[in-house]
This record gives C-alpha cells, structure tokens and sequence, in this order.
C-alpha cells in the first residue's frame, strides 16, 4: 500500500514501506521507480525480513510521485529529509548507481545518515569537467521538444546495445516520460567532481560500503576506489553482480551483513 510525505516544496512523495527494525531507504537511480523495477522491489521484501524497516519509494518525476515543480539535486535532498522525518531517523541509505551519489549528496547535507551502502556510483576522475558539462547538455535537451533526445543523451556513454534495448522495448515510453527527473542524477554526479573528494565528503562519517559486481563496467572499480579512499569510514566490495545490475537474494544478503556490523 502506497504512503505519501510532503517534501519542502509541497510535492507529494510517494512509498512503500515493510518490515520493522533499523530504518533503510532506498535512493534510486536513473530511471528507477516502484513501478518499473521489480528487481529493487524484490530486494526490499527480503530486506525487510532480516530485521529492517524498508522505505521504498518513487523520486520525484517518477511513478507516484511524478508532479514536481523542479527535479533538482537540492529538491531531491529535501525529498530525502521529508522521507527520514517520516521514518523517524537517523536512516542507512542504499543508493544504486546515480543513487549513490545522490545518497552522498544528502549524508553530506547533514541529513541524519546512520550508514552509506552504495552500488556502483559511476564517478568520473575527480576534478573532472565531465560531470558539469554532461549536466549543462542534459538541461539544454530536457528544456527541448525531444523527449527522446533526452534518454539518448543521458545513455550515450552506456554500451550502445543498452539503449538500442531500451528502444526496443516497452517500457521506452515510460522512460521518455521521466527525462526531467535524470536532471538530479546528472547534477549529483557533476557535484562529485566540483571539489576534492576528501573535502567534499568530510562531513561524512557514517560507515560507507562501496559495491561493485564482479563483472563490471571498467569505470566502477576506480570510482569505488575512490568512494572508500576518501571517506573517514568507507571501504570497497564485489559482490556477485554484473552488468550494472544485482540479484535481489544478494543484494539483501550483503546489505544486512553490513548494517548489522
């Protein structure tokens, strides 16, 4: 049964909600909602039967939640701080891919943040411009009349049988309607590069565990090195996982483990 919370600026924020113990929310990453990805939805239930309280819920743009005013990383940070109020915090954050950023994004904040379990967060080369550029060429095609050409600008440097799959399949559509949101995981990707990491994380001293599959995308395993390199409390993982994607029975597996070190 779907829950709501008012973020700051009055959107409505829609979750799920299952199991009692330790409070975790899980942060999305692009293109991600409830609705449309059963295998984080799977993930929860077994979550939520090893002892946890698991807020599952939509980012604004995005199934339930899909009215929003602006889809910024700001917004979605209050998103997350509307959601921790409703848990009760201080939460753990489990964030998936641009998720991961994201989730850094709010521990860096001073949101309430009792633990980082982060999933391949694909960070460029710190103090890159990469980040920055990707974001400004992101806004100018959300602000376009291409709807499309703004899932086939945020996918272009994925292997191209992604997108050519994501075309071809039937949740295309369903993609091309949350362009918008993908603004926040841009944004939260380019603010990884906009300082050093040592400095930019420093407030950050939750435990924070940096996953990556054993068969990845080369960018994961540097990008987890550096998660754990510049974080006071942070350490890198491989899990069985590849592809940029996990199984639920794993992924549960693992994240119990370490929020009940």
């Amino acid at each position: 049964m779907t829950t709501f919370t008012t973020s700051a600026d009055g959107t409505r924020v829609a979750y799920d909600i299952q199991g009692e113990g330790p409070p975790v929310i899980l942060v999305a990453g692009a293109m991600q909602f409830r609705a449309f990805d059963p295998v984080t939805s799977a993930m929860a239930a077994l979550l939520a039967a090893q002892g946890f309280t698991v807020i599952n819920f939509d980012r604004r743009g995005r199934g339930e939640s899909a009215q929003a005013p602006s889809f910024t990383l700001a917004d979605t940070v209050d998103d997350l701080r509307a959601l921790i109020d409703a848990a009760g915090g201080p939460v753990a954050l489990v964030g998936n891919s641009s998720g991961g950023a994201i989730s850094l994004a709010a521990a860096a904040a001073g949101l309430p943040v009792s633990a980082l379990a982060l999933f391949e967060v694909p960070l460029r080369e710190e103090l890159g411009a990469e980040g920055q550029e990707f974001l400004e060429g992101l806004r100018e095609r959300i602000a376009g009349p291409d709807p499309e050409a703004t899932i086939e600008y945020f996918m272009k440097d994925m292997p191209p049988e992604w997108l050519e799959g994501a075309r071809q399949g039937p949740g295309w559509p369903v993609m091309t309607g949350m362009g918008p949101s993908l603004e926040a995981d841009a944004e939260a990707l380019a603010w990884t590069q906009s300082a050093p990491r040592a400095e930019l994380w420093k407030s950050i001293t939750a435990p924070t565990l940096a996953l990556v599959g054993e068969q990845t995308l080369p960018i994961m395993p540097p990008a987890a090195d550096s998660i754990a390199a510049n974080l006071l409390h942070g350490r890198r993982e491989s899990i069985p996982a590849a592809n940029h994607g996990w199984e639920p029975e794993v992924m549960a597996a693992k994240i119990a483990a370490f929020l009940s070190e």
